[in-house]
């Protein structure tokens, strides 16, 4: 596979992960998941976590995986790329793993003395990656394993940070977010 096939199937796997952090903050609003509960004097997460958010957040990313998986014969045959489908349990694991690496970083701010909204490099841009791949794993490692080879996650832990920098300043500028990182 060559450089710019890796990189094609690197972002195509990952597109159900990126999109639900994205569409939670469009969903906006509701319960907060810590019911407001505090640990040594902070929030567990915070308002900005919300069973709302999660929930339509995971469910983009599902719809989007089906949605893929739809067109990869059509759309791989287009670009002479051969486009992974993802199985079910990927569908679900890829986005629901990516708002729990969400939640687990607020969880980690909050632990650190970070403000909603605070900067935690490596960490902000990483954090869902490292979930949404490990619930995949657990769920379908055979798969995983084929589809993940060691230069698609290179390509993944690369482009990651640069992709979720650029849409976290498009956010910014159209009013969607509150900070741009």
């Amino acid at each position: 596979m060559g450089v710019l096939s890796t990189i094609a199937v690197a972002f195509w796997l990952m597109l159900p992960a990126y999109v639900p952090n994205n569409a939670a903050v469009l969903a906006g609003g509701g319960r907060p998941i810590d019911g407001g509960r505090t640990l040594g004097g902070s929030r567990l997460l915070g308002d900005g976590k919300t069973w709302r958010g999660t929930a339509v957040g995971t469910a983009a990313g599902a719809v989007l995986a089906l949605a893929l998986n739809a067109v990869a014969g059509d759309v791989g045959s287009a670009v002479g790329i051969d486009l992974p489908t993802f199985p079910f349990a990927v569908v679900v694991a890829l986005p629901l793993g990516a708002m729990c690496g969400d939640i687990a970083a607020s969880f980690l701010k909050r632990r650190t003395g970070r403000r909603r909204g605070a900067p935690f490099p490596v960490v902000d841009q990483l954090d869902f990656v490292v979930l949404a791949l490990a619930f995949a794993v657990v769920v379908a490692p055979g798969w995983f394993r084929e589809a993940f080879t060691l230069p698609v996650l290179a390509v993944v832990l690369l482009l990651t940070p640069v992709l979720h920098v650029g849409t976290n300043v498009l956010a910014y500028w159209f009013g969607f977010k509150d900070e741009p990182w």
